[in-house]
């Protein structure tokens, strides 16, 4: 579909990129501006050739006729629960409640790959050709890239044999291989995963933490780093066959971590070690781990980060008769470094009898809240098996003492990853309670901060809740996925819990989900990992046209054009000689400016050859 826009020897002052009209298909593009409907991209191409009187130009678009990619700007989700404080907020300004109402899945997005799957999905723009990837890992120790358009495969890495259960003390995943939720390092482009690998069948087991060029999947050099070789604390070795690493892996201040506990059936002399790898040092490895059996890092989303400490929830231990680093909140500074002081630390007062009953604090990690208002208003939230909420100091937890609140907020033992938001209302936390219910708590802004309730609804299963928002605190919606139950997404309002999205129909159901899995937001669209699949849906979008003003040739040689579209989204450029030529083959300029909101401008340096030039703007 298309109709010829503009062709002139000299600039137009405005070009408005509107019309369509059918055209042959196979027909000779090149010949002619046109507008075409697509159903994954919008496009602006521009065709320049220099000369010493004129410019000729040629405009070429591609609208959205369905699907969202185009509705925000740039956006990575490089870790567990999107930030390093594992709030689990995703800012999309495609998802509006109404829009959200409206989520369908994406039937032709392929997505298939090999293994089981209990890691969230990844999100990293600019890939190879321009494109975006969705990253994802298997318990067959398979690592995959796939386009966040269709599902294809853009590349794959098989990083060692996994571990069959049978050659494990205990655990109720088979094989162990990929099960901790990766991290991308965007400056450097690069993936960290820990795999459980064994060289002869199940003899030997080994923890390998990976660093892969996230464009390629080759592994960067001085990697992996064999941990069982090189983790020590004290007198401690680190032993791969009785850990297990469920948690997963972050990237702060110049360093990857990975934490880890047992297996499931707490056996053998496992530790909750915290690792910390220099990123660009790998033979030089920091640890820490209790001075006594157990203490793991068992929650999904691992260590988080205020921006200036690491914060890791650990579990119970095993024989303790004095405090030994299990059932605690702790601060490390970077390197893996605890002090030992008890700002540093909090242990509920009754930690010898939670240790008793396996009623310990690290199935949940520590949830990085602020409350404006509040006295303190830096908190964290820790959740526990004993069914209780706590509100913690976050600048100086307390040690062995009673917390800033704590509340009974479940009827089951709490094991998943919460998440939090704002609202004119107030700041919340939400968390699966109750084994397969969302509970949803407001943190008063008093001195002391307290929980009050504000909804609870049933998600369908026992998933971990995600959140998106349109710009932070407006549209929210707080996604569950009824894992190993309903096998549905379902979506509901961020301050009155009312049914947003209902789970969908025969299309939107899906198969092989687990226990604590959550998903991502991003680029229109909500990607959900399940064993041997990556599932896709779409929130409905009608893209505005996009409008082209002032193309210019400066008189140093630099070309620039500008255009509107919706504030926030994000563009990039791409340029070649040739217009037939794949998109893979056209060179990525980088991104466009956005100044002020809803207005577009990019600036090409001078051509040196002095022949045509041709620009794609592209959106993701």
């Amino acid at each position: 579909m298309g109709r010829a826009l503009r062709k002139s020897s000299g600039l137009p002052n405005r070009t408005n990129l509107s019309g369509s009209r059918c055209y042959p298909h196979g027909a000779r593009l090149s010949s002619y501006p046109i507008a075409k409907m697509n159903s994954r991209r919008e496009d602006l191409i521009m065709k320049t050739r220099d000369s010493k009187w004129a410019i000729v130009i040629l405009f070429f678009i591609l609208s959205i006729l369905a699907g969202t990619q185009g509705m925000r700007g740039a956006v990575n989700v490089t870790q567990y629960h999107n930030h390093e404080s594992r709030d689990g907020l995703y800012i999309d300004p495609a998802f509006t409640r109404t829009a959200a109402a409206g989520l369908k899945r994406n039937t032709n997005f392929l997505g298939t790959v090999s293994g089981n799957i209990y890691a969230q999905p990844l999100y990293i723009e600019d890939g190879p050709g321009g494109k975006a990837m969705v990253i994802t890992v298997t318990e067959s120790n398979n690592v995959y890239a796939l386009d966040a358009g269709n599902g294809t495969v853009i590349w794959q890495r098989h990083v060692g044999q996994p571990v069959p259960l049978a050659n494990l003390p205990c655990g109720n995943i088979n094989p162990v291989g990929i099960t901790g939720t990766p991290v991308v390092d965007l400056p450097s482009r690069t993936l960290f995963l820990d795999a459980m690998t064994t060289p002869d069948g199940g003899t030997t087991k080994k923890h390998l933490i990976f660093a892969l060029n996230v464009d390629t999947g080759a592994t960067n050099s001085g990697w992996p780093v064999d941990l069982n070789a090189t983790v020590r604390f004290g007198t401690n070795a680190f032993n791969s066959a009785p850990q297990g690493q469920r948690s997963a892996l972050a990237v702060s201040g110049g360093y990857v971590y990975s934490t880890y506990a047992g297996h499931a059936g707490d056996c053998g002399t496992y530790f909750g070690w915290l690792v910390g790898i220099p990123v660009n040092y790998p033979s030089t490895v920091f640890a820490w781990a209790p001075s006594v059996r157990g203490g793991g890092s068992w929650s999904v989303g691992g260590i988080s980060s205020d921006g200036l400490a690491l914060f890791m929830a650990t579990g119970n231990t095993f024989g303790a008769s004095s405090w030994g680093g299990g059932e605690s909140i702790i601060r490390f500074s970077p390197g893996a470094v605890f002090s030992g002081q008890t700002k540093d630390f909090w242990t509920p007062t009754n930690w010898v009898s939670l240790d008793t009953g396996d009623k310990d604090l690290g199935g949940s990690g520590a949830l990085i809240v602020d409350v404006p208002g509040a006295t303190p208003s830096q908190l964290i939230l820790a959740l526990g098996k004993d069914d209780n909420a706590y509100l913690l100091n976050r600048t100086n937890l307390g040690g062995i003492s009673k917390p800033l609140s704590q509340r009974t907020v479940s009827s089951s033992s709490i094991i998943q990853a919460a998440a939090t938001y704002q609202t004119a209302l107030g700041v919340y936390v939400v968390f699966c309670a109750n084994t397969t219910q969302l509970a949803a708590y407001r943190i008063t802004p008093t001195s002391p901060p307290t929980l009050a309730s504000a909804w609870t609804v049933s998600q369908g299963g026992r998933g971990s809740p995600f959140v998106t928002s349109t710009d932070g605190s407006n549209n929210i919606v707080v996604w569950g996925i009824g894992a190993e139950s309903d096998q549905r997404l379902h979506g509901f309002d961020g301050d009155t819990g009312a049914v947003v999205f209902n789970g969908g129909g025969a299309n939107e159901l899906m198969t092989a989900t687990h226990h604590f899995q959550t998903a991502i937001a991003a680029g229109g669209r909500i990607y959900v990992a399940t064993d041997r699949r990556i599932y896709a849906f779409s929130v409905p979008v009608t893209q505005p046209v996009i409008v082209l003003s002032n193309p210019t040739l400066l008189p140093d040689g630099s070309f620039q054009f500008d255009f509107t579209n919706i504030p926030g989204m994000g563009f990039s450029v791409f340029r070649s000689t040739n217009l037939s030529s794949p998109l893979s083959n056209w060179t990525l300029l980088g991104p466009v400016t956005e100044e002020p909101p809803g207005q577009f401008r990019f600036i090409d340096a001078p051509a040196d050859n002095g022949g045509p030039r041709l620009y794609r703007v592209r959106s993701p």
